[in-house]
């Protein structure tokens, strides 16, 4: 679990995070959103470490990163798993050399012991069959499921995605939303999701925190969308006509 206590970050003379109080809990897909500009990223980036708040407390499982010295934040992040916006693959790498970069660069075991474990996380997101090829090689959303895969070599207790369906065509990003809720379940993470997808928010939005100007403006699940009562939120989430209309089919089975 992950817990914000009045979180508040700032650049020179602008506030961008102001007083962000939440919980990501474990084993969920917990999806921050937002406009761009919002401080989504922000707060992100303070989450994984980037960027250092000015006040409040960062808490995983109730130890203070912000109170850590550089060995302790080293330890800690060995239990973080990272999917970038682009999947962020070494090109001049094979597939399995992709995956197995940060066990060669973290873990003790021997070298079959790596190599197994990798060939695992690449056969958990269906890709063992690519193992020899380059990311070149692959399409968009198979380079993603590698990424995913490099993110859970190490057994990770926190998966961090910024835009993970970023760039990638509707089917596919539902391949890779329900694989990513599926790991998380599977290996009971705290998940961070930062998106722009309002079809992975419906889909996988199991606890949702929405960010408005460097605030948080509204908490809850992809369920309580369709009854709240924020303006904000609503205008952020239902400016497709498919999501107005979806949740003016909701209000109007309601009575």
């Amino acid at each position: 679990m992950i817990e914000l206590k009045g979180l508040c970050k700032s650049f020179e003379d602008k506030e961008v995070l102001t007083d962000i109080n939440a919980t990501f809990e474990n084993g969920k897909t917990n999806l921050i959103i937002g406009q761009s500009g919002s401080g989504k990223t922000v707060l992100m980036k303070c989450i994984v470490g980037l960027l250092t708040p000015e006040r409040g407390e960062l808490l995983y499982d109730n130890r203070n990163f912000l109170c850590m010295g550089k060995r302790e934040k080293k330890a800690l992040r060995r239990e973080m798993g990272m999917i970038f916006q682009s999947a962020a693959l070494f090109d001049s790498l094979t597939v399995l050399d992709n995956v197995m970069f940060p066990l060669n660069m973290f873990s003790n075991d021997t070298l079959r012991d790596r190599t197994r474990r990798a060939m695992f996380c690449l056969d958990r997101v269906n890709l063992a069959e690519a193992k020899d090829k380059y990311p070149g090689e692959i399409s968009g959303g198979m380079q993603k499921r590698v990424a995913i895969a490099r993110a859970i070599a190490l057994n990770p207790q926190y998966l961090f995605c910024d835009e993970p369906n970023s760039g990638l065509d509707p089917k596919t990003s539902l391949v890779i939303d329900q694989l990513v809720q599926d790991i998380t379940r599977e290996y009971n993470m705290t998940t961070l999701i930062n998106t722009h997808d309002m079809n992975s928010v419906m889909g996988i939005g199991e606890k949702i925190i929405y960010i408005y100007e460097g605030h948080k403006e509204w908490e809850g699940t992809k369920e309580q969308i369709f009854t709240s009562t924020n303006e904000r939120l609503n205008s952020f989430i239902f400016a497709s006509d498919l999501f107005r209309k979806v949740k003016e089919a909701e209000i109007e089975a309601a009575h």
